[in-house]
């Protein structure tokens, strides 16, 4: 199978384990006590539901919120991403065809032009369009009026989005890393779906692997699937789960040899820290944006780095793992929030 053909055959997977309804979706129990009293409110008055902003790390369910949100109210879920929207004029057509009561999601909303989000405080607040025609002095205004409908944007990094846009939203909700014991029931629902047998230790060590991700668990899922097909072996149990963990090159901990590199570099090369950004970045040779976005999360919250005002820090439970101490010990006994 081709590598197109594989990412497509995981993409339609993906789309088959998404939860369809609340009842699915395992955990986040605030985020959904609050969607849910926000929807139903908005039921009763028969109006949209509030601008909504998702905050949190990447993988832990923001994009299904959001279409959880749009079935609920029974309605479209348009879909978009920040980097998607180049120009002023992206955004006025999206918005321009926006149907009553539709679900406009905007992913990576923290990418969004600053100059684009002009056009969207008129849409988030009193549903208009306002358009610019033409340059100079032939350059015409317009004003279009737009049919009431929903923003829902997501971001990993909010301290990125502006003021001004922020404020604009009705309600803020903070998206936490799982628990090891919800991510073995998504485990196990997923597997289910995947008609897939697979031992209960097996779950506990993909899930302690799953870096606290219900995206992550189900990748994990799906190549210990494929092993176990390759192997001609008809149920995951713990070889076939230690296998695919050697086999992605990451440890029990779901630590991946980047991020290994990552707290080496600053434990021998900065003596542990502080550290600043720029000067860790360049010398474990990775993007600014890939150590904020996708390592630092999860590191924090297992205790493993510290952000703060002199730069990044390695922690004595840092020390520990890189000089791997750490056989006995569970990051996931106290974990750190971010």
């Amino acid at each position: 199978m081709s590598t197109k053909s594989k990412e497509a055959e995981d993409q339609s997977i993906d789309l088959t384990l998404r939860p369809s309804n609340w009842q699915e979706y395992i955990g986040q129990e605030k985020t959904k006590e609050g969607l849910n009293i926000l929807i139903g409110a908005a039921k009763k008055r028969k109006e949209t539901v509030d601008h909504i902003l998702l905050y949190g790390p990447a993988g832990l369910g923001k994009t299904t919120l959001a279409s959880l949100i749009a079935r609920e109210m029974g309605t479209n879920l348009r879909v978009t991403s920040g980097p998607a929207i180049e120009k002023a004029g992206d955004l006025a057509s999206i918005l321009s065809n926006l149907e009553d009561h539709d679900v406009l999601f905007i992913d990576e909303a923290h990418r969004i032009n600053r100059s684009i989000e002009e056009v969207l405080y008129p849409a988030m607040e009193s549903r208009k369009l306002h358009l610019i025609i033409g340059k100079g002095p032939a350059a015409r205004n317009f004003e279009l009026d737009l049919p009431p409908f929903t923003l829902v944007a997501a971001t990993t990094r909010v301290a990125l989005l502006s003021n001004p846009l922020r404020s604009r939203f009705g309600v803020v909700f903070r998206l936490e890393f799982y628990e090891e014991e919800h991510i073995k029931q998504i485990l196990a629902r997923s597997a289910k779906l995947l008609k897939i047998t697979i031992k209960n230790d097996a779950l506990s060590v993909l899930a302690r692997a799953s870096r606290a991700t219900p995206r992550v668990a189900n990748r994990l899922l799906k190549r210990a699937r494929d092993l176990a097909e390759m192997s001609n072996r008809s149920t995951i149990d713990t070889t076939i789960a230690h296998e695919t963990l050697k086999m992605l090159d990451i440890d029990e901990y779901g630590i991946e040899p980047q991020e290994k590199k990552l707290l080496e570099t600053l434990i021998k090369k900065f003596r542990g820290g502080p550290a600043g950004l720029k000067a860790l970045a360049a010398s474990s040779n990775e993007e600014i944006d890939t150590i904020e976005e996708v390592y630092e999360p999860y590191l924090i919250r297992l205790g493993l780095l510290e952000r703060t005002a002199k730069g990044r820090t390695a922690t004595l439970l840092a020390h520990q793992y890189i000089k791997n101490e750490l056989q006995h010990l569970s990051l996931f006994d106290n974990p750190k929030s971010i």
